[in-house]
């Protein structure tokens, strides 16, 4: 009968969901075991500086092969060079530990290695520039199993002084550009049922602050785009596909440079260091972590403002100095694109 069926599997979810309670508590307490990604293929887009960067250095000393993607070039290759370097350097730390023969008095050499790193120079906010340089990527490494969605930009401008094209180039690679790399590389994950997707979003995915309408919007799509993958992979009973959404406070990349909350407050919540900020996205991916703020304080920030009336927000914002944190970034992209366009104008 519909109605009995229906009563029994009531019962079932709330132990399910009593379960998950559980698990969730428990991996506070207990550090999970981290995963290993040594030999698998691993993408990672916005790699020639910053946080793609940083990303890079630990999945290479992870014995990660590794995809490098950037618009810059020259970057993306000195990426290359650091992640080659380390790559050098555990090769001879297994060298040195390796017992050797003594031979016809020829010098040993040192055992090759087959971790390798390539690099493409990559537009994520076109479209079909993803596509091409994706099907290269499959003849000429292989299909990926880890997929970091990192690339990212800000306008600097006010929402009335913001030219169009700004705000569209903001939403296409902060945004559309998930749509488009998770499109190229999930259908082997799912005939594979396995890989991880990472995208590396923003607090202000979850909140947000007056001046950066474009870079909010962009976050806060890329943060609903990846839960409702998410759940889709949930409701398709992939298990084997994990994904992480990494939603950390202000990183003092540069990116946001001039950014300032209320000087009170500041020490209190300074910008967070970018290899900090790494090494915790990298635990949560290594353990499957569905979700990571830096700080934990970005996880009761986001909790108040879901509960608090909006005048409520409003007065907090006021409080830490973060209603108008982003206007002295805003001048300083300003008073820098005038000093440009003085010096070209000479």
């Amino acid at each position: 009968m519909p109605g009995r069926g229906a009563s029994v599997g009531l019962p079932v979810d709330r132990l399910r969901v009593l379960w998950a309670f559980v698990l969730a508590a428990a991996k506070w307490l207990v550090r999970p075991k981290e995963k290993s990604v040594a030999g698998q293929v691993c993408l990672i887009t916005g790699a020639g500086s910053g946080l793609g960067r940083l990303f890079a250095l630990e999945f290479a000393r992870r014995r990660a092969l590794l995809v490098l993607w950037d618009i810059n070039t020259q970057s993306n290759e000195e990426t290359a060079g650091m992640v080659r370097h380390i790559y050098w350097e555990m090769a001879e730390a297994a060298a040195a530990a390796t017992p050797r023969v003594a031979g016809d008095g020829e010098k040993d050499a040192l055992p090759h290695c087959n971790l390798q790193v390539y690099t493409y120079t990559c537009d994520v906010g076109k479209r079909e520039n993803v596509y091409s340089t994706a099907e290269r990527v499959r003849k000429e490494v292989g299909e990926v199993s880890v997929l970091v969605n990192n690339a990212g930009v800000v306008s600097g401008h006010h929402l009335l002084e913001c030219p169009d094209e700004l705000i569209e180039r903001t939403m296409m690679v902060n945004c559309h550009a998930h749509f488009w790399t998770t499109k190229a590389f999930l259908p082997k994950m799912l005939e594979m049922n396995h890989g991880h997707i990472v995208t590396v979003a923003s607090s202000l995915g979850l909140f947000s602050t007056a001046g950066v309408e474009d870079y909010c919007a962009s976050k806060f799509g890329a943060v609903g785009f990846h839960e409702s993958l998410s759940h889709e992979l949930k409701a398709a009973e992939k298990d084997g596909i994990k994904t992480t959404l990494v939603c950390p406070y202000l990183v003092d990349t540069g990116m946001f440079r001039g950014c300032r909350i209320r000087k009170e407050i500041e020490p209190f919540l300074p910008p967070l260091k970018p290899e900090y900020c790494v090494k915790q996205a990298m635990r949560a991916i290594l353990t499957d972590q569905p979700m990571i703020c830096t700080p934990r304080l970005m996880y009761m920030v986001t909790f108040m403002k879901s509960i608090l009336p909006f005048e409520a927000v409003v007065c907090m914002y006021r409080f830490l100095g973060a209603d108008k944190c982003m206007y002295p970034f805003i001048a300083q992209r300003k008073q820098a694109t005038n000093n440009n366009e003085a010096k070209n104008g000479m």
